[in-house]
């Protein structure tokens, strides 16, 4: 059944989009024109943080971060098996993912490792590229206060994920 959503929420677009005499077609190659410039206004962002996300993990400051971060994370109930999960969270959303699959190999799906890790990745969100993307597009360029304050809610949902696995 799932599989039939997404063509029934096109079709009944369409006909909405019919009932209202809307021409689709045109509408759909309108909204196309306007998301190029937007594409190529934002990748100079992505580029950027996909840069200095390599970067981290490459010279070593991964390592330093996470080793000075664990006694902290394991007074939470967060494994120290998670920390680059949770270091680079914010930084890279595919590279999380391929972190969260490692564990998941490595661990299993069903272990508190991996529940912990699953709860954490719906618990927070790529700020960096968030913030790239959005401000990029919106040419905001104040983003003194955006930034702290959605690490800070990232790190509080990561400590209350971790929390509430730690009691289920």
């Amino acid at each position: 059944m799932s599989a039939y959503i997404i063509p029934i929420i096109i079709i009944l677009l369409v006909v909405y989009a019919a009932y209202k005499k809307v021409n689709v077609y045109q509408s759909f190659v309108s909204g196309a024109k306007e998301a190029i410039p937007l594409v190529i206004n934002t990748f100079p962002y992505i580029a950027a943080v996909l840069i200095a996300v390599e970067l981290f993990k490459i010279s070593g400051l991964y390592e330093i971060i996470a080793t000075l971060t664990s006694p902290v994370l394991k007074v939470f109930g967060i494994p120290i098996e998670l920390t680059e999960l949770i270091i680079l969270r914010p930084f890279t959303g595919s590279g999380s993912l391929a972190i969260l699959n490692e564990i998941y190999v490595m661990y299993g799906v069903d272990s508190y490792i991996s529940r912990v890790a699953s709860a954490i990745m719906g618990s927070s969100e790529t700020v960096f590229y968030v913030t790239a993307v959005y401000f990029s597009a919106t040419n905001v360029k104040k983003t003194l206060y955006a930034i702290p304050v959605a690490l800070f809610g990232c790190f509080l949902g990561t400590i209350t994920a971790s929390l509430i696995c730690l009691i289920i």
